[in-house]
Order: structure tokens, then sequence, then C-alpha cells
């Protein structure tokens, strides 16, 4: 146990590297998200929402081209983007753009 903990340390991600410190501080990202759940959608800001979900596309696809391969990182980016684009669709049906189209042709 003890080698498998030392060639862990040693890797070329482990903790000695920033291929292990930049995911662990960026599931902060997520915890946020998740921590925002419970607002108001109109605490929501919708451009930077949209901002967060293109970045953590971005660096999905970053994550996974790196050599070699940060699924830490991948795993964080892919979690945060879910947590994200669910808040971008409360912040969209809290302005009206995904609002029932049985709501608008009501027959009268």
């Amino acid at each position: 146990m003890a080698s498998s903990f030392k060639a862990f340390l040693n890797s070329p991600v482990g903790p000695k590297t920033t291929h292990f410190w930049g995911p662990v501080a960026n599931w902060g990202f997520v915890a946020a998200g998740l921590a925002d759940m419970n607002k108001p959608p109109e605490m929501i800001s919708g451009n930077m929402t949209a901002a967060m979900c293109v970045y953590s596309a971005l660096f999905m696809r970053f994550a996974w081209m790196v050599q070699p391969r940060n699924y830490l990182l991948l795993a964080c980016h892919a979690s945060n983007e879910t947590v994200q684009l669910y808040q971008l669709s409360r912040w969209a049906k809290g302005q009206g753009y995904l609002s029932d189209k049985k709501e608008e042709a009501s027959p009268q």
C-alpha cells in the first residue's frame, strides 16, 4: 500500500502537479452551483452562467486532449457543465424563454 501511495504521489498527475490541484480548486465551481440551486431564478446571471457553460465545455476538451489525460479535470468540468446547464434552464424559464406554448395559445 505504501508503494502505491508513493507511486501516486510521484505520478505525472499526482498532488505535486497542477494536474491534481487545478481540478481540486475547480470543484468549488460545482459546489457553488449546487448551493445556488435553491435560490430564486431572478438571482441567476444568464451571461455568467452561459460563460461558465462555454468555459467548462472548452476545458473538458482540454482535459481529454492533454497528455497525460486529466480525468479528474474532465470529471470536474463535466459536473460543472451539468450544474450550469441546469442553472441556465432555470434562468431561461424565469425569464420566460422556456414557457409552455399551451399557456400562450389557449383557446378562447
